[in-house]
């Protein structure tokens, strides 16, 4: 097959009738890497994809592109169309605080409070639109129930995922510098060997922006009291998932991946300011060009367009296979249905659609569907004395990490602080934003333009990603009477932002006003009770974003009761079944998910070839 080929719908029937050693469900990050993990390994792997693969060539990929530059909101959905066949979140269909006004989109809501991220159902998955921050969690995230009463446990700590986070951070590609995370790992108090003094990352860190230097001249030897205890406000680089500039010192060096069906792109990060949504050249990884090199191995038959719809069960208790729905274009509602058959199954789609498929089949018990988190993000924003190039490389370079954990934990939640290159765009949709209403005071020509600068390169925007612990609460379920266009389950989501995770609201505005203060920075951050997102905590209201960070739903444990998978991430009452993914996490602490839910995923595609071998 093709490098990167996809199997056509007029073939999918041939596919069906085969034999694999892994079926997967996804072709996302997790799904690419368990694919390419067990087809270097000689294993026979089928991946089923629901959406179309578009981007698996860079002609497809400029069409995203082509897309996003017409599209009149440039949200993180805006390059991938929507399809009605394999239809996904968006967030422009969270537009208030009423959950029944927030249900015309995929997503079905009961509240109490909206569920505003969203994701992308295509090959390549939300990698397509990630920021691409590869942040490791911190080794007190993995106990918060016995260190700090709240949430739930891991099955494993950090020693036994760091030499997986390593791997994971080879396979994506992470440009940082040990020492700057060392250093990181001192003001936290983690220890010496969170990442250790002699590790090397692949290429080297992308460089500090101009706002990210001001901002640490500015607040050297910072501090602020939590309950009593001072903690230091430190700007440190955060490692991310895009090229930089390979490190010699990395073992057996390090070749930067180029982009998809052109690979003299995408070299390097060229800082087109662009990252959510799309990477222009594809400096920034995406979960296809792990595929590619699953495909190319020659043991991998990837069929996109085909919705994963039924997992079949034997008396035993053993998958027999999974049914999917192969359909032959977007536009078109009519579709086929086939069977694929293996001896090992692995659901790696999205959260959502990995519980739709759970709790269909009656799969792992009360625990499936729920615990499901995000981190739920506060912006501020204000208007520096000086200019500072803003919109200039990736969307955030680094942020004031030192403030992630702490024993503060046993009363609020904790939250990371990032620094955004790119103004007030998040915030208020900067810079058009700026030009309208400069235009509807009657600025124009030389003096618009003159304004339009004075007021951009100005701008600044803090955002504090808050932790919310797993609730049993916080669920997805399904029902019959909400279904989509080719009569798949739409999932159901009830979630409420808690007392603990608005507390930490009021603690990180009060952490911006110190920062704002030392910096000389005009705060012009308003939260008004008509915003989606508003919630209140001692008579004060904060305004939450959603992060696109759905982890939960399917989290991994000790015990069958409590947990769907063991932390092997094989589902308890299945032996043939595994799932991956951020819903395995049975805590999210306050670092981006990916790069731990690609370092879970290593550790399971290792079970997995270990399981087949026997």
């Amino acid at each position: 097959m093709m490098q990167g080929a996809a199997i056509p719908h007029d073939v999918a029937i041939d596919v069906g009738a085969n034999h694999y050693d892994v079926v997967i469900v996804g072709a996302g990050i997790s799904g690419s890497i368990v694919a390419r993990q067990l087809a270097e390994k000689g294993r026979r792997v089928l991946v089923l994809e629901g959406g179309t693969g578009q981007a698996l060539s860079y002609e497809g990929y400029l069409g995203y592109l082509d897309s996003f530059y017409t599209a009149g909101a440039k949200v993180p959905n805006a390059p991938y169309p929507l399809n009605p066949n394999s239809p996904q979140t968006d967030v422009l269909d969270v537009e208030c605080n009423d959950p029944v006004a927030n249900s015309r989109g995929y997503m079905v809501q009961t509240g109490p409070n909206p569920y505003r991220s969203d994701y992308v159902r295509a090959a390549g998955g939300t990698t397509l639109h990630w920021l691409g921050t590869c942040l490791r969690m911190l080794p007190e995230d993995f106990a918060t129930s016995s260190r700090f009463g709240v949430g739930l446990d891991w099955p494993i700590d950090y020693a036994a995922l760091k030499p997986f986070y390593e791997r994971a951070e080879r396979e994506i590609g992470v440009s940082a510098d040990a020492a700057d995370q060392a250093e990181l790992g001192r003001l936290l108090g983690t220890g010496e060997n969170w990442i250790g003094a002699d590790y090397v990352y692949p290429m080297h860190r992308i460089p500090q922006s101009f706002v990210d230097r001001f901002m640490a001249d500015g607040t050297d030897g910072l501090t602020i009291a939590y309950d009593g205890a001072d903690y230091p406000l430190a700007v440190t680089i955060t490692p991310q998932g895009r090229n930089g500039m390979p490190n010699a010192a990395y073992p057996g060096g390090y070749v930067p991946v180029g982009a998809v069906g052109a690979p003299d792109i995408g070299q390097r990060c060229q800082g087109n300011s662009s990252c959510v949504p799309i990477c222009p050249v594809q400096a920034k990884y995406n979960a296809l060009k792990t595929m590619n090199a699953a495909v190319a191995t020659g043991n991998v038959h990837l069929v996109t367009q085909a919705v994963a719809s039924a997992v079949t069960l034997g008396p035993d208790g053993r998958v027999t296979g999974i049914e999917y729905k192969a359909y032959a274009a977007p536009g078109s509602p009519a579709y086929d249905v086939f069977t694929a058959t293996g001896t090992v199954f692995v659901l790696a789609g999205h959260v959502l659609e990995n519980v739709k498929l759970l709790l269909a089949a009656g799969i792992g018990g009360d625990a499936t569907g729920r615990y499901l988190m995000d981190h739920p993000t506060m912006l501020t924003w204000g208007l520096a004395e000086n200019p500072l190039g803003t919109f200039r490389g990736p969307g955030s370079s680094s942020g004031f990490e030192s403030v992630r954990g702490g024993a503060f934990r046993t009363r609020r939640a904790p939250f990371r602080i990032e620094i955004d290159n790119w103004g007030w765009n998040w915030a208020t949709g900067a810079p058009a934003t700026t030009v309208s209403s400069l235009v509807g005071a009657g600025r124009w020509g030389a003096g618009l333009r003159h304004d339009v600068y004075g007021q951009v390169q100005r701008q600044v925007r803090l955002g504090f990603l808050m932790e919310v612990p797993a609730l049993a609460k916080n669920r997805i379920t399904i029902d019959p009477a909400f279904r989509d266009r080719i009569d798949n389950f739409r999932p159901i989501v009830s979630y409420e932002v808690p007392d603990y995770t608005r507390a930490g609201l009021a603690e990180a505005k009060r952490t911006s006003d110190l920062i704002y203060g030392r910096l000389n920075i005009t705060d012009h951050t308003l939260y008004q009770p008509t915003d989606t997102g508003y919630v209140e905590w001692e008579g004060q209201g904060y305004v939450y974003q959603g992060a696109g960070h759905y982890v939960g739903g399917h989290v991994m444990g000790r015990s069958r009761t409590d947990s769907v998978v063991n932390a092997e991430q094989r589902v308890w009452d299945h032996d043939n079944l595994w799932l991956v993914g951020c819903g395995n996490m049975p805590s999210e602490g306050t670092s981006n998910p990916t790069l731990t839910m690609a370092a879970l995923t290593i550790m399971a595609a290792d079970a997995i070839e270990r399981a087949l071998g026997r």
